[in-house]
This record gives structure tokens, sequence and C-alpha cells, in this order.
């Protein structure tokens, strides 16, 4: 069997800070009634990770004749063809890729994840390096985004042991359009009215440092903060952002694990993608056909999916119906 585009059902993932945006903006299908706060659009995660699970929880195929497979099962099918030069993650042969859409009705709580060495000291973490594209905000909508400069280890420490820790994070206003890269160590905060695209690396690990003192209303008690492991992992060494010139035209992050790029398309027109890796599209406004072959039956994409372009189909065309804006994803060789 040949590869070919391919389609996910996503996994809607109910939190206490979610909204109904991603039915309300992308037209997803929402459960009723449920604070939704995730759409995990491409994801594979072994067993035990998520929700300790006791089989692998990966995406499943919507499309052609792999329908109803998993994401996983295609790894392991189709490795090279699906793979080309990118390596799989971790020790279990992952999918190198998690991509969801958020939508933060309140604030998410301020968090770090672990970077390689915390990882390999540590084997129950994951490396999370990860970045955001902002699709809608409600007005005054804001993100943190990094520790103010002279901040310390010490001083950190204090705020957090006085509930003062809002006071040492950078808060950056949301503007449409703008892509936030968040390397593993930065203390983070996605905040109230923000529908968000995440690229990140494959990974659930996440310590949690600040929750605005909220109670979950499912147990009635405040979530468990991780301070000792979040001080391990914190970089508080200011970091200075690769200016956006710096960067080739289009290209909005570029890092060791992920590389995410816009593109448009005019209505009628068709762009070319191509590559030696898989490319994940992400479509933001608009609708479009992707066509990989004449023997491929075309695979139509509108606002909120995602597709998947094996490495193997290494000359398919997405022709626009109305005018497309789009993400493009892709594996840098490591």
């Amino acid at each position: 069997m040949n590869l070919y585009p391919l389609k996910f059902h996503p996994r809607f993932v109910e939190k206490m800070w979610g909204g109904r945006k991603l039915q309300t903006v992308l037209g997803k299908a929402l459960p009723p009634d449920k604070p939704i706060g995730e759409s995990w659009e491409l994801y594979d995660f072994p067993p035990g990770i998520v929700e300790g699970s006791s089989d692998w929880v990966s995406s499943v195929i919507a499309n052609g004749p792999l329908a109803g497979k998993t994401l996983h099962c295609a790894v392991q099918e189709f490795r090279s063809d699906l793979l080309g030069h990118a390596k799989p993650a971790g020790t279990h042969g992952q999918f190198p890729l998690l991509i969801k859409f958020l939508d933060a009705r309140e604030d998410l709580s301020v968090q770090v994840h672990p970077d390689e060495e915390y990882a390999r000291e540590h084997p129950e973490a994951h490396l999370k390096t990860e970045a955001w594209y902002v699709m809608q905000h409600d007005p005054d909508s804001r993100l943190f985004k990094g520790l103010h400069p002279d901040t310390s280890r010490e001083s950190f420490a204090d705020a957090i042991t006085h509930g003062q820790v809002e006071q040492h994070l950078q808060s950056v206003s949301a503007n449409v359009g703008d892509c936030h890269y968040l390397p593993s160590g930065t203390v983070h905060a996605l905040g109230a009215g923000m529908l968000v695209a995440e690229v990140q690396t494959p990974s659930d690990t996440t310590f949690r440092v600040y929750d605005f003192n909220r109670i979950d209303p499912s147990t009635g008690k405040q979530r468990k903060l991780h301070v000792n492991e979040a001080m391990r992992c914190i970089q508080f060494e200011h970091r200075t952002e690769q200016p956006a010139g710096a960067l080739a035209p289009g290209v909005l992050v570029t890092s060791p694990f992920f590389q995410i790029s816009s593109t448009s398309v005019r209505a009628g027109r068709k762009e070319q993608i191509e590559g030696s890796e898989p490319i994940v599209l992400i479509m933001l406004e608009g609708r479009a056909v992707v066509r990989a072959a004449e023997s491929f039956e075309p695979v139509e994409i509108k606002r909120g999916d995602t597709v998947l372009i094996p490495a193997a189909l290494s000359s398919s065309t997405v022709e626009a119906d109305v005018d497309c804006e789009m993400l493009k994803v892709s594996i840098p060789r490591r």
C-alpha cells in the first residue's frame, strides 16, 4: 500500500480552564456542556504516559485505506516513507511532533517544562519544547513568557513562597499572527481569552509553579504544584530572542526539533510542498485540497484541520479554493 496525505480524528481534552472556541471559532464538534481546553490533532504516546494508559495513545487516521489505524501503526509500517530523514522520538519510537489547538477561557498555570539534561536524569520526565501561534484572542488578552532579566533563583523562590510570582513574569500582549517560541526551561503561561495552535515535542511533562490560587471544581482543592522540579528546570540566564530578520522569509520559528513557517495561497492558485521530511499543514484560514499524485484522491482541508504529508510524497501541492493561510511544520535534520 502506498502512503497518502493523512488526516486524523482529534482528541478533545477537558480542562478546568477550557472553553468552547474550538467549536465556535474552528467548527469542531465538541462534546456538549464540557470545558474543552485542548484538541490534540497529531499525537503519539507510548503506554503509561497519558492518563496512566496501558496501551499506545496515538492519533487515529480518518481518511483513505488506512482509516481506523493509528499514527503509531503507520510509523511502524512505513517508517522511512513516512519519516524520511526525521528520527522517531524517545526510546519507544514515537512520531516526533505533537500538534494541538488550545482554548484558554481562563489563564493557564505558570509552568515550565524539562530540558534534555533533566529528562536524561529523570526517566519519568520528557523533554518539552513548544511554540504558540495566536489564532484569535479576546480584547486585552496577554500571555506570560519568561522572567524579567533581573530575576534570580533566590528571588523567584521567595516569590513562589509569598504568592508574588506574577511580578517576575514578562507579560506580552496577544496579537493574531504572533508566534511565540518557548524552549524548555522557559517559565510561561497562556492567558485567558486566547486560542492558539501549538507545535511541540511529544511530551506531556509539565511542572506548575503557580496556579492563581484556583480551586479545581473536580476535587474542591487547589491543583498540585511542582516547585522543586520546576526550580531545577527553569532557565534563569536571560535569553536573547532570535530577531525575526535573522530568519528566512516566512519562517516563524526554527529550533533543533521543529521549524514553523507561514504560507499564503490565493484562491485558484497552487503551492508546491517539497522536502525530505514529513510536513504537517495546519489550516488557519480558508479551504483547499492537497494532491499528492494523480493516483491519490485529493484531501480537503479547511480552517482548524491538520494534515500530515509523508516524506515520500515530495511533490504534493496545495490548491486553494478560497484564500488560505497555513502553518507548515517540518522536522530539521539532527
